[in-house]
């Protein structure tokens, strides 16, 4: 899962303006566009440059800065791209708005705040390639098992108290206190989930089909 390490270390997203929805990098990057709109608007940030993610956002898509506070126009926009094409609800951007809200008190906090989010996606999804490596492959046929999976495993891991490998028990417990210092619920965490793990293997088929294209 060393893959996904490396999209969520990213400073700036590699978005191109012909991106088609649908790959895990553009996901990705589109939720730091929304992390970094909510910090903007909640922390009343104006110097653009310390928001690398959203200042490409709002150059691309010529997003005029509302009433001049930044992030208000870019969030809303964000918000919507990712509800319709993601299908993500309301409540999953409330818990990050929340989420900002209790741990950016200014503006020095964002690079803690990214860094422990890093690390709370690096452990969730190692656990989660350790505990569903065959379920994942098998899972992938129909959406919705893949869905109902992944949303057992994540109870498992939230609320599980004893684990045969201690490593995995270890592992567990530290993605508990992850989402408990971020605030995110386990409908957050799944809704996350799903969509970067069936966005992956959508990505895997793709790169399959050009290398034997090649």
């Amino acid at each position: 899962m060393g893959f996904f390490s490396k999209l969520f270390k990213k400073n700036k997203p590699e978005v191109e303006e012909n991106t088609t929805k649908g790959t895990v990098e553009e996901f990705v990057s589109l939720i730091r566009v929304y992390y970094q709109a909510s910090m903007a608007v909640n922390l009343g940030i104006s110097n653009l440059n310390i928001l690398p993610d959203m200042a490409l956002f709002k150059r691309m898509l010529k997003i005029p800065t509302q009433n001049n506070k930044l992030g208000v126009a870019e969030k809303s926009r964000v918000r919507k791209v990712l509800m319709q094409d993601y299908g993500l609800p309301e409540s999953f951007f409330k818990e990050i708005d929340a989420s900002v809200k209790k741990n950016c008190r200014n503006q020095n906090d964002i690079k803690g705040y990214f860094f422990l989010f890093q690390g709370f996606c690096n452990d969730l999804f190692n656990l989660l390639g350790n505990l569903m490596q065959w379920k994942f492959r098998f899972s992938m046929l129909l959406k919705k098992l893949l869905y109902n999976m992944t949303t057992k495993t994540v109870h498992e891991i939230l609320t599980r108290s004893e684990w045969k490998d201690v490593s995995v028990q270890k592992a567990a417990w530290s993605v508990r206190k992850y989402a408990a210092t971020l605030g995110y619920s386990e409908q957050w965490i799944v809704d996350f989930v799903y969509n970067v793990v069936l966005l992956a293997k959508e990505d895997q088929k793709k790169e399959l089909q050009r290398q034997r294209k090649a």
